[in-house]
């Protein structure tokens, strides 16, 4: 499977240890260690964290040819609190290199190409997406709704559900959407229920999958490495139940770690 990833790189700084991180990135790293081919659109700063961020990129099995380094505003940072289940909340510092990806072209044929909400709330970076996915009409699309407080608008989330293929989300998510834009029918989605496991929707039928108990060190990560074992379940053609099976395992073992 070819994935072609757009969007936040980022430093998790997590009681006073930063993390590399960044939802599609972590999309990215965890698709490269299920045996995918991997291209990602992203940005760090001319600084510091950027070239560390570069280098342990690169040290993951992640190419860094479409990683666009520039010049006066700083890689991203996020600062992370968990609470007393390993449960996190987020602080994002932004402005932010991953706002400012300069337009190029992506030598590179997705199957998927795969995207969030967060950072197109910077309008050009909005276009960028939109100009990747219309570059590639043919690949599917997986769109991790991830909202995150002040990194979304209605009109935007409206805008991008109907371009996905298949929309990943958690039971908060799914509830705030409801409550913004109407109770909603899935056709091709997975909902994600942290300890309970996941709902998947697939043709319009609904499969309920269990989760599986683990000591959580801190669940960040945990829902994008679900996703990368959700696309992969997809491309072997697997049905529902062994999806979940796998994507919750997968989720699981990031959770009994630090970092994404």
């Amino acid at each position: 499977m070819n994935l072609l990833s757009i969007g936040e790189i980022l430093w998790d700084l997590i009681d006073g240890t930063a993390h590399l991180g960044g939802a599609p990135f972590n999309l990215a790293v965890q698709a490269r260690r299920l045996g995918h081919n991997v291209a990602f659109v992203s940005a760090v700063g001319d600084d510091e964290l950027g070239r560390a961020a570069l280098a342990e990129a690169a040290a993951r099995g992640i190419p860094t040819d479409f990683i666009s380094t520039v010049k006066g505003t700083p890689t991203g940072t996020v600062t992370v609190a968990l609470d007393s289940d390993g449960q996190p909340t987020f602080t994002i510092h932004r402005p932010a290199a991953y706002d400012c990806i300069p337009a190029r072209p992506v030598d590179f044929a997705p199957h998927w190409i795969c995207f969030g909400t967060l950072h197109q709330t910077a309008p050009a970076m909005r276009r960028l997406t939109q100009d990747l996915v219309d570059a590639y009409p043919r690949a599917r699309r997986f769109y991790d709704v991830n909202l995150r407080p002040g990194c979304y608008t209605p009109a935007l989330i409206a805008e991008l559900l109907p371009q996905a293929t298949v929309v990943k989300l958690n039971e908060s998510e799914a509830m705030e959407l409801d409550r913004m834009l109407g109770p909603q029918q899935w056709d091709s989605a997975c909902i994600t229920r942290g300890a309970a496991g996941c709902t998947i929707f697939l043709n319009g039928e609904r499969t309920d999958c269990p989760g599986h108990p683990v000591k959580v060190a801190d669940a960040v990560g945990a829902g994008d490495a679900f996703s990368a074992a959700f696309l992969h379940g997809l491309d072997q053609g697997w049905p529902p139940p062994e999806i979940g099976e796998f994507a919750n395992r997968i989720a699981a073992e990031a959770a009994s770690r630090h970092g994404a």
